[in-house]
Formats: structure tokens, C-alpha cells, sequence
């Protein structure tokens, strides 16, 4: 598609979405339900493009908040997995700290994050979304109105700039020069596949919903997910290049050198990394600084990680990117024809809450790996963290 010629009007979206998301698909769909329709970019070529990570517990204060306000609660309901709230808390010798099971009664479900976007994606009009269009600059033109190029050389201006594109958004510049900075701890992510058959072991070890098995700078947090499979994080405190001294090509000479960092743990935690089905995925965890916020700029905000990118040890990135999609769509429906009245309003809220979650975060990743692991979780669970 050739770029418009300079005498030509570049295309206008009153309201243009950057990021498919979470965060960014609860926004047009919470716009949509008020009447108004937004256009969504997305670097992805497709929907199916990659896969789109493990189980997400939602929340009742926040991301099913939002689900009711986007009017798809019931259908979320009926795609949770039975017994994903189930928890175990084991040692690095494999003992059984703690065990609780799901009994039905929680409020946290637990849905592949997969099937929770397919649910917003069907949920939108045909054509909202824009496939592999990446993001290559914004710019303000004044009056609150933006103009965005994308890597094809096409562009176009919009009335309301929304990041939404995550840790490392292209968007985020036009508000605050915040960058997302290493927490310390890198994970490497496995999978087994038809755990139940084909990894009885480990399927027991996990249970029937999430593991969390710590020491001293160490651990494996894993989960059972929908299709029957295990995903486990191996975490580890550890300098921002280790990761680069693996090589991730050669899965079973990563699998060695990231066990090397668990020499005397119990073999059937090791197993989730011996017995692993596939490549092993490094992931380093960033944040952004705990209270990031910025000054109000005309036509222009941030949502989920381009707003408040934090550590997962509080289970709050995705409920938090639901809620702000929401909660942005609810204050434009709230203020028409008033986008500044609506953005301070939105912004307001934004801020406290996730400067909130995000210490939260930062208190979690200190405590799950202390040194006297996982006693710090324990007391956590059993009331007895002071």
C-alpha cells in the first residue's frame, strides 16, 4: 500500500488505539457498547501471529469489573477453568508448605489469556482491528490532535492517541520519558504437554492449579492451564546478562545450564525443566519506577504496561490493563465531546491504583525469594506477614 500523496487528506480516526491487547481491545469494546467506535493498530500480521501466554486469574475488584462493564461477564464465566484456583506452596526439597483447593467459592477465576482475548476480539465489529500495522511515530499537531506513521509509510491523524503497546510503547515518549528498568529476576519458561499422560509426575507436583516452589534467589511458579499442558516460570535473582550467557538454541544445553542454578533442589522440581516439551523461552522482568505518572497532555494517554509495567508477583498487569481500558472507555462516554475533562478523570483514578499494585509488585518480588523462602509467602496466606 503506497503512502497518500502530500496534497492528499491523511485519514482521521476521532479515537485510534495503539495495541491489541488486553487493555486496548476492553477500551473499543467499552466504547462500542457507548455508541462510539475506535480503530485499533497492531504490529501482528494476524490474531494467531504468536501465542498469547499462560493462565490469568481475574480479579473481582478489577479485571471482572471491567468484564461487566464490557457486558461479557457471563460469557468470561462460562470459559474460566474448573479448579484453577487450586495453590500449592512446596520447598526446594519438594515438602508441601501449604495446599489449598478450589472449592468453587473463589474470586480469582482463572482463563487462559488466549480465550480472554478471543472473547474481546469477537466481541468488536468486523475490521476494528489493523493488522500488522507497527507503529513507527507519533507526533503532536497542536489542539490535542496527533499524527502516527506506521513502518509502511502510511499515516494518520487522530483526535485521541491511546498507548496501549505495552513495556516498551511507542507512544509513551509523548508523555514521560520513563523507561522500563531490569527487576533482577529473569525467568525461562517451559511447558509439558498432556501433563495428566504424558507427565503424571509433574502433573501431580503442580496440582490442579498453581505452583509456587521457592528458596533463597530461586524458584519454580507454575500453572496448570486449559488444554491439559503445564507452564512453568524458572526464576532466578540473577545479574541482567545472564540470560545471555545460554544458549537458547540448544534446549538441552539450556536446560543444563539454567539447572545449574538449582543443584541440590528435589528432582521432581528439576523435572519441570528436565522433562520440558519444546524450547525453553527466556524472559528478563522489567518495570517501570513504582508511582510513574505524568502531566496531563491534550489528547494523549497511556493504558496496562505503557502506563504501569510492574513484576508479575501481585497477578495485577492484566486485571489492571482491563480495568484502565474500561474505566477510560466509561470517563469519554461520561464527558462527549469533552476528551480533556475525561482523560484528568481517568488519570485520576490511574495513578493512585496503580502506584498501589505496582509497590505491591515490587514488595512480592522481594519477599517470594528472600532468603529464608518460601516462609515469606507462607506468612503471607496465613495472615501472619507483618
Amino acid at each position: 500500500m503506497s503512502a497518500p500523496s502530500p496534497s492528499a487528506p491523511l485519514p482521521h480516526h476521532p479515537v485510534a488505539v495503539v495495541g491489541a491487547g488486553l487493555g486496548g481491545l476492553m477500551l473499543a469494546r467499552v466504547l462500542h457498547v457507548h455508541g462510539t467506535e475506535a480503530a485499533v493498530f497492531d504490529l501482528d500480521v494476524s490474531p494467531a501471529a504468536r501465542t498469547q501466554g499462560g493462565m490469568l486469574d481475574i480479579h473481582d475488584d478489577s479485571g471482572q469489573v471491567a468484564l461487566h462493564a464490557a457486558g461479557l461477564h457471563e460469557k468470561f464465566m462460562a470459559r474460566v477453568l474448573r479448579g484453577g484456583q487450586a495453590m500449592r506452596i512446596l520447598d526446594r526439597d519438594g515438602a508441601v508448605r501449604l495446599e489449598e483447593s478450589d472449592d468453587g467459592t473463589g474470586d480469582r477465576p482463572e482463563i487462559d489469556r488466549g480465550d480472554l482475548r478471543d472473547l474481546l476480539l469477537g466481541s468488536l465489529p468486523e475490521g476494528t482491528v489493523r493488522w500488522g500495522a507497527k507503529v513507527a511515530d507519533a507526533r503532536p499537531l497542536g489542539d490535542g490532535r496527533h499524527e502516527v506513521t506506521l513502518a509502511d509509510g502510511t499515516a494518520f491523524t487522530t483526535g485521541l492517541l491511546v498507548g496501549a503497546d505495552g513495556a516498551w510503547s511507542r507512544i509513551r515518549p509523548l508523555l514521560s520519558p520513563a523507561e522500563p528498568a531490569y527487576t533482577g529476576v529473569s525467568f525461562v519458561e517451559t511447558d509439558l504437554l498432556e501433563a495428566d499422560r504424558r507427565h503424571p509426575a509433574a502433573a501431580r507436583v503442580v496440582g490442579g492449579g498453581m505452583l509456587f516452589a521457592l528458596g533463597a534467589g530461586r524458584g519454580f511458579l507454575g500453572h496448570r492451564e486449559s488444554d491439559g499442558s503445564l507452564h512453568v516460570y524458572v526464576a532466578v535473582e540473577a545479574p541482567q546478562d545472564w540470560l545471555d550467557g545460554i544458549d537458547f538454541a540448544d534446549t538441552e544445553a539450556a536446560k543444563a545450564a539454567v539447572l545449574k542454578e538449582f543443584d541440590g533442589w528435589d528432582e521432581s522440581l528439576t523435572a519441570l525443566v528436565t522433562d520440558a516439551d519444546g524450547a525453553l523461552v527466556p524472559r528478563r522482568i522489567h518495570a517501570l519506577p513504582v508511582g510513574h505518572r505524568w502531566e496531563r497532555v491534550p489528547g494523549v494517554t497511556l493504558l496496562g504496561d505503557a502506563a504501569h509495567l510492574m513484576s508479575p508477583f501481585a497477578g495485577e498487569g492484566a486485571n489492571l490493563a482491563l480495568l484502565d481500558g474500561a474505566e477510560l472507555g466509561l470517563a469519554l462516554a461520561a464527558h462527549p465531546g469533552d476528551t480533556e475533562a475525561a482523560l484528568a478523570a481517568y488519570e485520576e483514578k490511574l495513578f493512585p491504583r496503580s502506584e498501589m499494585s505496582a509497590a505491591e509488585s515490587a514488595h512480592n518480588c522481594a519477599m517470594l525469594f528472600r532468603a529464608d523462602a518460601p516462609q515469606g509467602l507462607l506468612d503471607m496466606f496465613t495472615g501472619a506477614e507483618g
